[in-house]
């Protein structure tokens, strides 16, 4: 079953369920889907890896909202926004732990050829396709740093 398909029996099973907030997050989640479909310059499709980016941003977005809410002392807020980003990370692909990230990421230091900092471009273009979805961005480029620096 595609990611699409499980986000409509997610959809389905919060209705029957009467979980509003469940349902209001993949509700979300279905209009980004429905407007990168219409989007200009799209074929009407999505594929599994174009939905993981969409709900990546999503959940990103809702921590942001989460953390500003926090610091302007808004719990309540901040909690339905974390709720809702719960909702939407069931979705995501597991996250590698900092162990398998640095495996990874040697790997593909050894696959490009680098061994100094200044090859960390042609590492991160690598890296960031083969890790999508699997390790934040951020995570990534202070790892490759580290590991180029030889303190990993």
């Amino acid at each position: 079953m595609g990611l699409e398909q499980e986000i409509m029996a997610g959809i389905k099973s919060a209705m029957l369920a009467k979980e509003k907030d469940r349902l209001e997050s993949l509700r979300a989640v279905k209009a980004a889907i429905l407007l990168a479909k219409t989007a200009e310059g799209g074929n009407g499709e999505v594929t599994d890896d174009e939905i993981i980016k969409i709900i990546q941003k999503l959940v990103k977005q809702r921590k942001e909202s989460a953390a500003i809410y926090t610091e302007q002392n808004r719990p309540e807020l901040a909690e339905k926004e974390l709720s809702e980003a719960s909702y939407m990370e069931v979705f995501l692909p597991k996250p590698l732990s900092e162990e398998e990230l640095v495996a990874e990421l040697k790997a593909i230091i050894a696959e490009v050829g680098a061994s100094k900092p200044s090859d960390m471009g042609k590492v991160m273009g690598v890296a960031t396709k083969k890790l999508a979805g699997k390790a934040d961005g951020r995570v990534i480029s202070a790892k490759v740093k580290d590991i180029l620096n030889g303190v990993s």
